[in-house]
This record gives C-alpha cells, sequence and structure tokens, in this order.
C-alpha cells in the first residue's frame, strides 16, 4: 500500500510541514503546537507555513485531508473480488491495518474524534468516505440493500474505528486484572454495529 505521506515522492516543503503538523498534533494535540514548533519541526520558516496554510486552520484541514486520503488509498487496496461479505472484510481489514501501521493517524484520530469540544471536519469527511463507498459497493452487488445506506455507513465507520478508541481501555483493564500467570493472552475486541 503506497503512503499517503509521500504520495508520488511527494516531500515538496508544503508536505513536509503537513507531516510534521500531523506527528505533532498526534502526540501533543493542535491547541498545544504552535505554527513555529510545526515550523522548526519540517525544518522551514514560520513564514513558509504562512505562505502555504495561511492559518493555522488552513494547516489542520491539510493534515485532515491527509488522514482522509490514509482511508481512501486502505480502501482502494483491495480488490472487488470475491463476496460481498469478503469484500467488506478485506476492506475493514485494510483500514485497520494501515491504522495499525501508522500511529500517527490513530494518535491525531483520537485526539480529534475523542474531544467533544474539537473540529466535526475530520468526522464529516470520514463519514462522506464511508458513505461514498457503501453506495460504490452497493452500486456493484457487494452490499446488501436491505439496510439503509446510513446504517451501512455507520456500521462500516464503527468496525473500521471503534477498535482503535476502546482498545486502550481494554489494554488498560488488562494490565490491571492479568495478575494471573495462566492469563496471557491479552482480549482483542472486535466492534459491530447492528440494529
Amino acid at each position: 500500500m503506497s503512503d499517503p505521506r509521500a504520495a508520488d515522492g511527494d516531500l515538496t516543503a508544503k508536505a513536509k510541514i503537513r507531516n510534521a503538523a500531523l506527528d505533532l498534533y498526534a502526540e501533543h494535540g493542535e491547541e498545544r503546537v504552535s505554527m513555529r514548533a510545526v515550523a522548526a519541526e519540517a525544518g522551514v520558516t514560520v513564514g513558509l507555513v504562512q505562505h502555504h496554510f495561511k492559518t493555522k486552520d488552513g494547516l489542520r484541514r491539510a493534515v485532515e485531508e491527509l488522514i482522509v486520503e490514509y482511508h481512501r488509498t486502505a480502501i482502494a487496496s483491495v480488490p472487488s473480488d470475491g463476496t460481498p461479505a469478503e469484500v467488506a472484510a478485506a476492506r475493514d481489514d485494510a483500514v485497520r491495518a494501515m491504522l495499525k501501521d501508522n500511529p500517527v493517524v490513530v494518535g491525531y484520530m483520537r485526539r480529534v474524534l475523542l474531544d467533544p469540544n474539537g473540529s466535526t471536519s475530520l468526522l464529516s469527511q470520514l463519514t462522506e468516505l464511508a458513505r461514498d463507498e457503501v453506495s460504490k459497493m452497493r452500486d456493484a452487488g457487494l452490499a446488501g440493500t436491505r439496510r439503509s445506506v446510513a446504517e451501512q455507513t455507520v456500521a462500516m465507520m464503527v468496525r473500521n474505528v471503534g477498535q482503535l478508541f476502546l482498545q486502550p481501555m481494554v489494554d488498560a483493564m488488562w494490565g490491571q486484572l492479568a495478575d494471573d500467570p495462566t492469563d496471557t493472552a491479552k482480549p482483542a475486541l472486535t466492534v459491530d454495529a447492528r440494529n
């Protein structure tokens, strides 16, 4: 799977700035990271950050577009061969693998999507991507039509990101409870949404 951070060898100053912002925002949160800190991390001047992104909000939008591109790339990496259930499972697996391979994406998503006062832009973009994919799968006969597009979209989103939000809680509980030497396999959370 290609890496959207360096799509087509894209390591221009603009891409370096965006990538540095993603790294810093994932680790510290956007509200704690100045444009000056992003510039220093990217090895450029603050003026260049402002030239490319104008404002901190513009930089955040670029980071969120990158997060959506990670998801789009993971989904597109799966061929449409197989039964509808096989294709859906393969797409879910591709997104989970992408998230596992890109902890900064997970870190950013956890910070933004779990903050009740945070931006809703990323959630909106990911929801639209999921809805588009559900519609494409339905049109190709790879998804059923018994449930509504909205229900299928929510189910896809919950399957794809529910685990990344809840697994840390499971890990913390396991760390507290796993004092028995026979308990060797930490539970892995699976998430599903049904009516």
